[in-house]
């Protein structure tokens, strides 16, 4: 009984993390995430799943106030435009920018690919020869990922499962927060090469991503389709 009230406890916690979230657009700018919580946010992010286990992105975490208005004048989706506010990215607490590695780190063999099965995993010559052949086949064979875009698009879909865990792991501890698609790709990518150092031969900006605590309650209810119109079963 005693493992029954527990499983149901943490079915309860889950979806009444999935319920508060919400995609939060002004957040209250007196309020900090702890350092403590912000590590468990980042280390959901590390711990996060990837195909083949590549890990094909990096998390830019832009606190500065100088530096997050570089991205002001072309994203949209985080300056506040839609709202008349300061957007994300005046408010939020944490603005982070998921990059995703292109073709120079994630085709086939690529010398990236060996040193972090080596020296990351520390996986023995025989499987990382397995893992090499196994993935080139994914990639020209089984998914026809051929193309520094393509390549970077598959990066960039692994990159959303991080985001979606690092998220969640903010509302189950009551930290809102928002992804942010609105902005000018070509321009945030010249800054981030300008003002970040971020080589555009290895990393493009996939998502940016906002923490903190809503300033207001959301305007609208959560909604979302019926389970029967989401799931089939064969």
């Amino acid at each position: 009984m005693k493992d029954f009230v527990e499983q149901s406890d943490i079915q309860k916690l889950i979806l009444e993390a999935f319920t508060f979230r919400h995609a939060t657009k002004v957040f209250d700018p007196t309020r900090k995430i702890s350092d403590s919580e912000f590590e468990t946010i980042l280390e959901a992010v590390r711990l996060s799943p990837s195909s083949f286990g590549m890990e094909p992105w990096q998390l830019l975490i832009v606190q500065t106030p100088e530096k997050r208005e570089l991205f002001r004048d072309f994203a949209w989706g985080a300056n506040g435009a839609t709202n008349g506010t300061a957007g994300q990215l005046g408010t939020a607490s944490h603005f982070g920018i998921f990059l995703a590695h292109t073709g120079e780190t994630m085709t086939h063999h690529s010398a990236y690919q060996q040193k972090l099965m080596k020296e990351v995993k520390q996986l023995p010559d025989e499987i990382i020869g397995f893992i090499n052949d196994a993935y080139q086949k994914f990639q020209e064979h089984d998914f026809h990922i051929e193309g520094d875009r393509q390549i970077t698009d598959w990066s960039a879909r692994q990159a959303y499962i991080a985001l979606g865990n690092a998220m969640t792991a903010a509302a189950l501890m009551g930290i809102d927060s928002c992804p942010i698609e609105g902005f000018e790709i070509d321009k945030t990518q010249a800054v981030l090469e300008r003002h970040f150092g971020i080589d555009p031969k290895v990393y493009k900006p996939a998502v940016m991503v906002a923490f903190g605590y809503r300033a207001d309650a959301p305007m609208f209810p959560k909604t979302r389709r019926e389970m029967a119109d989401v799931v089939s079963w064969a």
